[in-house]
């Protein structure tokens, strides 16, 4: 098994990573800065941006799966999570690649916004805001192209331990609660899905 991960320095990038290592499959990690990551032998790296056509096309091709983990602490308006996806869409279809491509965005992002529980509401208004238009930004750009898509939307991101004890919603509902959800949890529910994507061309959210 193949599976690249774009965004694979830090959190559920770098989390996925290790997990993917530890079930012996072959890792492909693209990322500005690869340092954090462990030297392995079945570990390539590549120093690299997400939102280069020709960095993405090196790091996707021959994946079996690919996992696409990019965040940001800047909260000032950005476009790297639409770049992303616009390098993402071309890498992609000059490849012709048939592989799933699973996609962490944030539960806020689209349609998932009118969902959130006030507090939610209230942190991305106030500190989120740019971030989620991007997002959501991203997910209309990827899933409005012909790639074998998933979009995955996370509760509030923590750093807590690997459970496999969260909640997986397909769909969403009026009185939904999506809450916190460790990045490592985050990070099987990716490698789960790239093994078996049972929900390509859904919405799925993730909470504890």
């Amino acid at each position: 098994m193949n599976i690249t991960i774009i965004g694979a320095a830090a959190g559920i990038g770098l989390a996925a990573v290790e997990q993917a290592l530890s079930k012996g499959y072959n890792v492909t990690a693209l990322s500005t800065n690869t340092s954090r990551m462990p030297e392995h032998p079945l570990l390539t790296k590549i120093n690299g941006s997400a939102t280069n056509v020709f960095d993405m096309k090196r790091a996707m091709t021959d994946a079996d799966a690919v996992l696409v983990t990019i965040g940001t602490k800047d909260k000032k308006p950005n476009t790297l999570f639409s770049d992303t996806a616009t390098a993402l869409v071309s890498a992609g279809t000059e490849l012709n690649l048939k592989s799933p491509i699973i996609v962490i965005t944030g539960f806020g992002a689209g349609k998932s916004s009118s969902y959130l529980s006030f507090f939610m509401r209230m942190v991305i208004r106030f500190f989120l805001k740019n971030q989620y238009i991007n997002k959501s930004l991203m997910e209309k750009i990827i899933t409005e192209s012909s790639l074998h898509w998933e979009m995955v939307r996370p509760g509030m991101l923590s750093d807590g331990p690997l459970t496999q004890q969260y909640k997986v919603y397909p769909q969403l509902y009026n009185g939904m609660k999506v809450g916190k959800i460790s990045r490592s949890d985050v990070a099987d529910f990716l490698l789960q899905q790239a093994i078996n994507p049972t929900l390509a061309g859904q919405y799925p959210a993730l909470s504890n």
